[in-house]
Order: structure tokens, then C-alpha cells, then sequence
């Protein structure tokens, strides 16, 4: 991983600093001896790679120094500005020149990308770490998304069989009300004719001389359903009260009743427990 970014730096500062040195010599070279611009083109190439190597050592202890990062990029300017003026007084080929004045400012900007990567840069230990955080995170969003969506459907289906049920109740409710109604109006025919209502009278009730009564309709509307009385709910039994109902119940026949039997008879006499309770009390008496 370190090689993606610190082989491009290194190939583009190799690149910049050959073409710094070719260019010095071959400005310079003309109006000076070439030994000379030799050395001014190593001196600037030197003087980058001198900072460069010092920047390194201090990356390498955790340190950084602004002084020489700063000197590191005057001598990456200087190199720029010495391709830009060449290719300004250059008589041909200028924007070609021009293209290539950056690649000094490029190779310190990459190394510069390389020690940002360094400085965050994880041990393979960490970084599975992190994928299995994400990866459980993931995990655990998927069964949250997959819960919600069966919950959804459930409810949906309760709904729908909900609504289902209702209208068959209406329906139900509707088709009754209508058999009321006309059993209720054939009713009122029969009462208010003349031959059937002395008919319905006589028969419901005793005529008396001179009296007739007249016969009404039951009364028809809501009605209040009597509820069942309230059982007073008995106080539990102690675990020894129940041990000696059990046995009692048990020994009352000779031989001894079954668990069965004694259940039966249990519940028969009013005696409420849990069957739990009522077969661990059997245990422990018989």
C-alpha cells in the first residue's frame, strides 16, 4: 500500500530534477561555460534533495519542521521559475516548455499527498477491525430493514382480514335488519287488519264481556345484556393446605386415587389451583 503513493512521488522528482539539470545546462550553458551550469543545475537539484531526504528522516521520527518544509518549497519554486523563464525566452517549441514547468511543484505536492497518507495510515489489524464494525453495522441494519418489513406485512394481512370480518358483520347485521323489518311489517299488517287483529287478541289474550284488549307489537330496539354475576375470586391456597386437600382427596379410597382422579375430584369440590402447583403437591404427599 505505501508503494501507491510514494512511487509516483518518486518517479515524478526523478523526472523534474533531470529536467531542471537539462534545462540549466542548456540555458546557462550558452552564455556561461557548461561545467558551470552544471553545477548551478546540481546545486538546485542537490538542494531539493537535500530538504527532501531531511523531511523524510523527521516523517520517519513523528517530527516536522516548517523551516525546512519551507525551504523545501522555495527550491521546488526556484526550480519551477528557472523552467518557466526558459521557456519564455526559448525561441521555439514555448508551450511545450510551458507544459512541462509544473512537474516540480507536482512532485512536491505528491510528496506531500504521501505524508498525509502516512500520518494516516492504519495496520492491517485496525483496518479489519473496521470492516467488521461496518460490516456488523450493515449486518444489523439489514435485519432491522428485513424486521420492519415483516412487521409491516403482518399488519397489513391483520388489517386486511380485520376489515374483511367487518364488512361481514355489516352485511350480516344488514341482511338481518332487512328480515326484521319486513317480519315487523307483516306483524303490523296482521295487527292492523280488522278479521286478524280480533284473531291475535283472542288468542293472546282471555276475552272478557264487553272488553276487548288490544294487542300491541313487542317492543323492538336495544337491549342491555345481563352479565354474568362476579365470582369472587378465592384466596390461593398455601403449599401446605394444598398438601393436605391432596391427600385427603388421595386417601380418601382405598387403594389410593390417581392423579387423575384426585384432580377430578378437586376441582369438583370448588378447589382452584394451578396445575403446576396441583402436581407438585401430589408429588410431595405421594
Amino acid at each position: 500500500m505505501k508503494a501507491k503513493t510514494v512511487l509516483p512521488a518518486v518517479a515524478m522528482t526523478a523526472v523534474s530534477m533531470v529536467l531542471t539539470l537539462a534545462v540549466v545546462v542548456m540555458w546557462l550553458g550558452t552564455a556561461m561555460p557548461w561545467l558551470v551550469a552544471l553545477v548551478v543545475g546540481l546545486g538546485i537539484d542537490g538542494g531539493w534533495l537535500a530538504t527532501l531526504a531531511y523531511e523524510r528522516r523527521l516523517a520517519a521520527q513523528g517530527d516536522h519542521s516548517r523551516a525546512v518544509t519551507a525551504v523545501g518549497w522555495s527550491f521546488g519554486l526556484v526550480a519551477t521559475g528557472v523552467l518557466i523563464a526558459h521557456a519564455l525566452t526559448a525561441d521555439h517549441a514555448v508551450g511545450a516548455w510551458l507544459a512541462v514547468a509544473w512537474l516540480p511543484i507536482a512532485a512536491k505536492a505528491l510528496w506531500l499527498v504521501h505524508g498525509l497518507w502516512e500520518r494516516t495510515a492504519l495496520t492491517s489489524t485496525a483496518l479489519d477491525a473496521i470492516r467488521g464494525i461496518q460490516q456488523e453495522a450493515r449486518d444489523e441494519a439489514a435485519v432491522a430493514r428485513a424486521r420492519l418489513r415483516a412487521e409491516a406485512a403482518t399488519e397489513e394481512t391483520r388489517l386486511t382480514a380485520v376489515t374483511a370480518a367487518g364488512a361481514r358483520v355489516a352485511r350480516v347485521q344488514a341482511v338481518t335488519a332487512k328480515t326484521l323489518s319486513e317480519a315487523w311489517s307483516t306483524l303490523e299488517t296482521a295487527r292492523k287488519g280488522e278479521e286478524t287483529g280480533r284473531a291475535l287478541t283472542s288468542v293472546t289474550t282471555p276475552v272478557t264481556p264487553d272488553v276487548t284488549p288490544r294487542w300491541d307489537l313487542p317492543v323492538w330496539g336495544p337491549t342491555e345484556p345481563a352479565g354474568a354475576p362476579a365470582l369472587e375470586a378465592a384466596p390461593a391456597l398455601t403449599d401446605d393446605a394444598l398438601d393436605v386437600l391432596v391427600d385427603g382427596i388421595r386417601t380418601s379410597r382405598i387403594p389410593a386415587l390417581s392423579y387423575r382422579e384426585m384432580a377430578t375430584r378437586f376441582r369438583a369440590s370448588g378447589h382452584s389451583a394451578s396445575e403446576v402447583r396441583l402436581r407438585a403437591a401430589w408429588k410431595r404427599v405421594a
